[in-house]
């Protein structure tokens, strides 16, 4: 049985790195190509179904009066926002704590730095996963499309409460907004897309040559 030597082991390590360093460049690609085919894949729903807006409201302020508020616990609600585009978007508060069936007031403060009007729509989702049955917006910017004056700086409430039925083991909740420009120019998402590649494989580059 040939005996491997320490040069066939560095050789085979390198190996695998190499490999290893090439499946993560392609995988970040393909997941930096998935958040742009966002917008258009919103658009053609958009166009199939013949609605500007695809966040329906979770319900009703009356609703919300008829539901008794679990004052036992308290369910930790985190909030993050992501922009694709030229906008500038925070929440103004990372995290509160709720009663179950407690309605809450939050604000996210969007922004417009470009010297031309922008056109967005927020998309929201949560963590984990079943909390999406259990946290109801009353009112919400995601519910319609917003558009924002050149360099206008706008706070957009969030009016939500938890449902009591929330299983117990549940102790938070993510409250995650995608907020992106609609009516980008193919040409710029184009461009945007190769820089941001380019970007991502250059150090990968460098790795492998190392």
């Amino acid at each position: 049985m040939a005996t491997r030597t320490p040069l066939d082991r560095d050789r085979s390590f390198r190996s695998f790195n190499r490999s290893m360093l090439i499946k993560l460049v392609v995988m970040a690609a393909v997941m930096f190509g998935f958040g742009f085919a966002l917008v258009p894949l919103y658009r053609a729903i958009c166009q199939i179904t013949g609605v500007n807006n695809l966040v329906k409201r979770d319900a009703t302020a009356g609703e919300a009066k008829n539901m008794q508020v679990d004052a036992t616990r308290t369910v930790s609600v985190e909030f993050d926002a992501n922009a694709r585009g030229p906008l500038g978007f925070v929440p103004e508060s990372n995290s509160l704590d709720v009663h179950p069936g407690e309605v809450t007031v939050v604000k996210y403060r969007v922004t417009n730095d470009q010297n031309r009007t922008v056109r967005a729509q927020a998309i929201p989702s949560y963590a984990p996963q079943l909390a999406v049955e259990y946290f109801k917006k009353i009112e919400c910017f995601c519910f319609t499309q917003q558009t924002l004056a050149p360099h206008e700086t706008r706070e957009m409430p969030v009016v939500f409460y938890v449902d009591p039925k929330l299983p117990r083991d549940v102790k938070t909740i993510t409250l995650s907004y995608t907020f992106f420009e609609l009516d980008v120019p193919a040409s710029k998402t184009a461009s945007a897309g190769a820089a941001q590649v380019t970007g991502v494989s250059r150090p990968s580059v460098a790795a492998a040559g190392a």
